[in-house]
């Protein structure tokens, strides 16, 4: 090989360094998020649900701090459960409105502090554009629902439930409902934009703007 063919001894030791450099930069920006690792799917959330969604960031403070707003909406994950005395409901069953899909149990003490905030929330907003979604997620004495929405004055909200333990497990398995109660804000899309891990004033001004922008998204 002639010494035009061969690249200069400092090239050829340079070479692989770049090269070691430039693989660590894509497995950095996998880690975090720049780069999509292979086989992960993009979002199929609409543009408006992106747009709805930084709209909705700036209400997370006040009463609405603990709100989590997506930086990429993403399909709801389809949880199942019943209305009282109903047939098997998703929420793809709710599309077409915007919802706030709450898991709950009688033994949870926040659960119970939020709970009536929640019922003022559908009272004051829900309708055909909007519904809170309340989920019983109790699997053992059941008969405590009832009595439980009863003592906190619960009126407005439809009663809906999962006693398997299914819902809770697969929002568990997805890295939400660490713990309980936990809300998604789900659009019209069926897409998640938001998400409070905790309870929150359902019925504070915060939340009502809240529901407002969901409602006009």
């Amino acid at each position: 090989m002639t010494n035009i063919d061969r690249p200069p001894r400092r090239r050829r030791i340079l070479l692989p360094i770049f090269g070691a450099l430039a693989a660590a930069v894509v497995a950095g920006a996998v880690l975090y998020g720049t780069v999509a690792p292979a086989g992960k799917a993009a979002s199929d959330c609409p543009a408006d649900s992106a747009k709805l969604a930084a709209r909705l960031a700036p209400l997370a403070k006040g009463e609405l701090a603990a709100l989590h707003v997506a930086s990429e909406p993403r399909r709801a994950i389809q949880v199942a459960f019943k209305r009282d005395g109903g047939a098997k409901l998703t929420v793809a069953d709710f599309k077409g409105r915007p919802i706030l899909l709450n898991l709950w149990a009688t033994w949870c003490i926040p659960c119970r502090a939020e709970m009536p905030a929640l019922d003022r929330l559908q009272a004051a907003k829900g309708g055909p554009g909007f519904e809170v979604v309340a989920v019983n997620v109790d699997t053992a004495r059941l008969e405590r629902r009832a009595a439980f929405l009863d003592s906190v004055g619960v009126k407005s909200l439809t009663r809906y439930a999962d006693p398997s333990g299914d819902a809770f497990q697969t929002l568990h398995n997805d890295g939400k409902a660490l713990g309980l109660p936990v809300t998604l804000v789900i659009d019209k899309n069926g897409c998640e934009v938001g998400a409070v891990e905790g309870g929150a004033k359902w019925d504070s001004a915060e939340a009502q703007a809240l529901v407002e922008t969901l409602k006009g998204g």
